[in-house]
């Protein structure tokens, strides 16, 4: 119980934890998850700027190349994860939550006007990097910010508007090519994710620090005006983090090497699982319209241009991104139903299942719809069972004091899996076709099943 300064009618108060979820918490949920927002649709635009560029201005691009601007922003994603992380867990996040988005509005910028393929990649590269800033601060905001009833699903939540962000990027590019007809728009296609960064950084300019790092480091009084400012004037800091922050002394920052020896366990646990997802996810998900095109389901005669080809596999993808929304919808309702474990490892084990199914339809000239079935399984299960649960597990095992840390080096070892699956994908479709990447893609899924279950036999 507080009293207000102008007047003497004591005013209630109430625990941030224990508050209802109101619109406050609501926009910063929002604004936060435009990371993962915006780091999918990168994904998608990527997959569909590759065959534009091939088409119209480097024909002679090989499999390497492509692979390599498909895994050069995950490369980048990697590299932030852990920097941003490490950085916001010794300096705060404010300063690397607004940074990020000004990275990705500028180096969208120049892919726009500058269209020699170094310069992209170094841009690409450069996009990844904040992105990875995202990764790793954007779930820390939410979790500490929601009542605690809501954490895991809000959490969930941020992650699943990555698929949103897939499908807003699909269907703008879709209006885009099919208005022109013209491949060699593929330039203004970053100004979608130049827009994106824009609003990213202008709505975070309301933000202050955060709370939950303010009181780690002993800055009480200043923990509860980012509380107040955040939630509300009758709002009070978290008790149990107070409790817990503000009684011990400050720790000295552990070792990256003595901070991998103490939590191997959650390491293993937390990342290598998200590796084996990241190949589904951006290493198919990057490659999907050209994976479309070379399964022969884009409902088209080999003998149409190749434009028409490349329109009709984006269009797909939009219907994929769409799946892929419901994937996550499925997972959220689960989320207080099921272990999270027992998510995960169906998951793996639906999406094998279902990339399974499309091997079968290529090898045994099923009809198109057998297809996009398995393409339809494969989606529905990734985005409900890991894709989102890897996002949520590090903020659940790991403490505030190193959880920066912790979810940065999960989300890098993720992003390594992705650039792995990114880089091999047309490499293997140059190799061995078809068949060899699905074959590859289906192992992976069953050891992401595998370790998962292995990892989480022993509690933490």
């Amino acid at each position: 119980m507080t009293t207000d300064s102008s007047t003497s009618n004591p005013r209630k108060t109430i625990d941030m934890a224990d508050m209802p979820l109101g619109p406050r918490q609501i926009f910063i949920m929002a604004v936060a998850s435009l990371g993962q927002f915006i780091g999918q649709g990168l994904a998608t635009l990527i997959g569909i700027v590759i065959p534009l560029i091939q088409l119209v201005a480097h024909p002679e691009l090989s499999s390497g190349i492509q692979g390599l601007m498909g895994c050069i922003s995950l490369i980048g994603i990697m590299v932030g994860t852990v920097v941003f992380g490490r950085l916001s867990d010794r300096f705060g996040y404010i300063f690397f939550f607004r940074l990020c988005p000004l990275i990705i509005l500028a180096t969208s910028l120049i892919c726009v006007f500058i269209h020699a393929v170094p310069v992209m990649l170094v841009c690409l590269f450069l996009m990844g990097f904040a992105i990875g800033g995202e990764y790793s601060l954007d779930p820390d905001y939410i979790s500490e910010l929601m009542p605690a009833k809501w954490r895991t699903f809000m959490v969930g939540l941020a992650k699943a508007l990555a698929s949103a962000g897939s499908a807003f990027v699909a269907v703008i590019c879709y209006w885009m090519i099919t208005e022109t007809k013209d491949p060699s728009i593929w330039p203004s296609l970053f100004y979608i994710t130049a827009g994106i960064a824009a609003v990213m950084f202008v709505t975070r300019l309301w933000f202050t620090q955060s709370p939950e790092w303010l009181m780690n480091h002993g800055h009480s009084a200043e923990a509860q005006k980012a509380v107040e400012h955040f939630l509300g004037p009758d709002v009070r800091m978290i008790s149990d983090v107070a409790a817990a922050t503000s009684s011990k002394p400050q720790a000295k920052p552990e070792s990256m090497g003595a901070f991998i020896k103490e939590h191997l366990r959650k390491i293993v646990l937390t990342g290598v699982p998200w590796a084996c997802e990241g190949l589904g996810v951006y290493g198919i998900g990057i490659f999907l319209p050209v994976l479309i095109m070379s399964f022969k389901i884009d409902s088209l005669p080999a003998t149409a241009p190749e434009i028409e080809h490349i329109t009709h596999s984006v269009g797909l993808t939009f219907v994929l991104c769409i799946v892929m929304m419901l994937g996550f919808g499925l997972g959220l309702y689960l989320l207080k139903k099921e272990s999270h474990i027992r998510m995960q490892v169906v998951g793996f084990w639906g999406s094998a299942a279902g990339l399974g199914l499309l091997l079968a339809a290529y090898l045994l000239h099923w009809p198109s719809w057998v297809a996009i079935a398995g393409f339809v399984i494969f989606e529905l299960f990734l985005n409900a069972g890991p894709h989102l649960i890897t996002f949520i597990l590090p903020s659940q095992v790991y403490a505030i004091e190193n959880r920066g840390t912790g979810t940065g080096i999960a989300a890098g070892i993720g992003k390594a899996g992705a650039v792995a699956g990114a880089f091999i994908i047309p490499v293997l479709l140059k190799s061995g076709g078809p068949t060899t990447v699905m074959i590859v893609s289906i192992s992976v899924m069953a050891a992401g099943a595998l370790i998962t279950s292995f990892a989480a036999k022993k509690p933490y």
